[in-house]
Order: C-alpha cells, then sequence, then structure tokens
C-alpha cells in the first residue's frame, strides 16, 4: 500500500516521502482501517521534528486522525468487517492515517453517523474530544461563563470556541493575524483578539470591565499560557491544551494563590469507553443541530500530504487540512 513515512527529524517537507509498505497481520483488540480521508493536526508537525511526547520509533507514518471503513479485524473485537467508523490511528505504533490503510484499536474509534461527510469526520475526534473534556468534565463550564480561547483558528482552538457557545458561554478568542481573527468571529466568538499585535490580557480586561475570564483554553503554550493569569478571574481555571509555540508554560503558584485559581490538566484520553461513547454522541448530536461544524481550510489529495503538512508548519492554514484518498 502507499504510505507516507517521515524517516528523520525536521521539517515536514524534508523528512516525509511516499513509500510502499505493509500493515502486517492484525493483532488482538486491534482494527486495520481502509483510509477514507485523514486531518492533519499540529502533533503531525511535532512528530516530523520529534519533539511529540508519543513520536514513535524511525522510520513511521503520521498521521493521527482519520475516517474509514474497517477491512480487518482482530481478536477480541466487537465491530465487523465493512463497519464505517472514525478515531485516533495507531500512529504511536508508527501506523497513522497517512497511508491508504492504517492499524488502530477498537477503544479509539467511533461511531459515524450518515449526516456527516467525510472531511467532517476526519477532523472530528481529537479536536472535539478535547473541547468537551477540557471545558465540561475539567473545567466545569457553566452558562453564563466566560472562556478566552487562545489559538482560536487552529485545531482544537475552533471546536472550544464553538462548544463554549453551544454551553452558552460568552467567548473572547485570540489568534495571529486578522485572517485569523475574522476566522474566530466567523465561529461564533464575541470578541477576537490578535495577539501578535495586541496585548491580549490588558483587552480582555478591557472587555471584561476589569474581572477577566472564567476560564482559559489554550493550546499555544509558553508566553501565552504564562500571560493568561493577568486575566484570569478569581477562581478561575487555566487550561494547558497544547503548546502550539514550542513550550509549555509555567506559572508561579503564588500567581494561583491570590486568586484562587487552578491550572487543570486536560487530555482527550483515560477516560471509560462508556464515558467516551456517551460524550461522542452529545457532539454528533451537537453537529447535526448545526451548533458545531468543523472549520474546513481546504480538501487535498493524498499526494499532498506533505505539502499540507508543512503548511500547517508554517502557519499558513485556517482551520483544518483534510486528505482525501
Amino acid at each position: 500500500m502507499k504510505a507516507w513515512q517521515v524517516t528523520a527529524a525536521g521539517e515536514p517537507s524534508q523528512v516525509m516521502s511516499q513509500t510502499d509498505k505493509e500493515l502486517g497481520e492484525v493483532g488482538p483488540g486491534e482494527l486495520h482501517i481502509k483510509v477514507a480521508a485523514s486531518a492533519i493536526g499540529f502533533p503531525d508537525v511535532l512528530m516530523c521534528r520529534g519533539t511529540y511526547p508519543l513520536t514513535p520509533q524511525l522510520p513511521f507514518t503520521p498521521g493521527q486522525e482519520f475516517v474509514g471503513t474497517i477491512t480487518e479485524a482482530g481478536p477480541g473485537t466487537t465491530l465487523p468487517v465493512g463497519t464505517r467508523v472514525m478515531g485516533v490511528s495507531a500512529f504511536m505504533m508508527g501506523q497513522g492515517a497517512f497511508a491508504e490503510q492504517c492499524k488502530t484499536f477498537e477503544q479509539m474509534i467511533f461511531p459515524v453517523t450518515t449526516a456527516i461527510n467525510d472531511a467532517d469526520a476526519a477532523a472530528f475526534t481529537i479536536a472535539y474530544h478535547t473541547a468537551y473534556i477540557g471545558l465540561v468534565r475539567r473545567a466545569k463550564l457553566i452558562a453564563g461563563e466566560t472562556v478566552l480561547v487562545h489559538g482560536g483558528a487552529g485545531g482544537t482552538g475552533f471546536a472550544a470556541i464553538q462548544l463554549a457557545k453551544a454551553l452558552g458561554a460568552t467567548v473572547i478568542a485570540t489568534a495571529g493575524g486578522a485572517k485569523k481573527v475574522a476566522l474566530c468571529r466567523e465561529l461564533g466568538a464575541d470578541v477576537a483578539i490578535d495577539y501578535s499585535s495586541t496585548d491580549f490580557s490588558a483587552a480582555v480586561n478591557k472587555e471584561t470591565g476589569g474581572r477577566g475570564v472564567d476560564v482559559v483554553f489554550d493550546p499555544v503554550g509558553g508566553e501565552i499560557f504564562e500571560n493568561s493569569i493577568n486575566c484570569l478571574a478569581h477562581e478561575g481555571r487555566l487550561l494547558p491544551i497544547g503548546f502550539a509555540c514550542g513550550r509549555w508554560g509555567e506559572i508561579s503558584p503564588a500567581l494561583l494563590v491570590f486568586k484562587n485559581a487552578s491550572i487543570v490538566g486536560t487530555i482527550a484520553g483515560g477516560f471509560d469507553r462508556e464515558y467516551m461513547l456517551s460524550m461522542h454522541n452529545e457532539l454528533l448530536s451537537l453537529h447535526a443541530k448545526g451548533a458545531i461544524k468543523v472549520a474546513i481550510d481546504r480538501k487535498i489529495g493524498f499526494a499532498e500530504i506533505r505539502d499540507g503538512t508543512q503548511d500547517l508548519a508554517d502557519r499558513k492554514v485556517l482551520g483544518r487540512v483534510v486528505a482525501a484518498n
């Protein structure tokens, strides 16, 4: 089968190449998937660079998210061959979705309704699961609160904007550049701030009358995360989602103490299957109602995956890039 492989650590355009490979036999709990479409995410960029915590050994096939059809089912699985599913690949084993077929595990895939097309399904799982677990499960967001979403035009940021609005929150979003700020507004943000040219914490405090925000959803990290404490309300919650800037942010405990604030770790994993399926079905219901909708920057072909991954690395993407096989 055709697959993209990373053969060294570096920028996607330099280290990704197309090759022929095989998945091998399907093992216990495993599924082989004929990939209909895959979504390019920033973790794929970080894996190319060798800086992602779950980067597999070289060479490997990246591509975390997909939609496709089960072609082989291993011992202990319950879904039949031919079932259409979306989910997360076994990228940590080097068997990602930037290929004609990928490997995954049954606990990492989720149902797909006829109401959701391949492009939306491919880019749905990680973004909306992360937004839900962060805002609902971890931050315990309630209607009427105010949420600050950093990187609002990015992979998980757009999902957090939409979900927070669907939950009845006021949303302030930040992004870098006029086009990305405009997209945040289109996605439903009540206020959008260009943090590349504006002191966002001062702007947020002005918008909230000095009170600050109840929740910060931050996939960016670094100084953005650290400066968020300056516009966090009393008993506010800071969610470190990721470190797209290259490093996690660090905040002194003393700054948290004087605001009775919390840093609340968030990752879309570690929960039981029943909870994950219930959450997923709730998100599909919101999608069917039009309350959430995947922000697709562009759709590309399989041969363009390397270029699409490099564009994401170069910050040239608004929303998601989806590759159809």
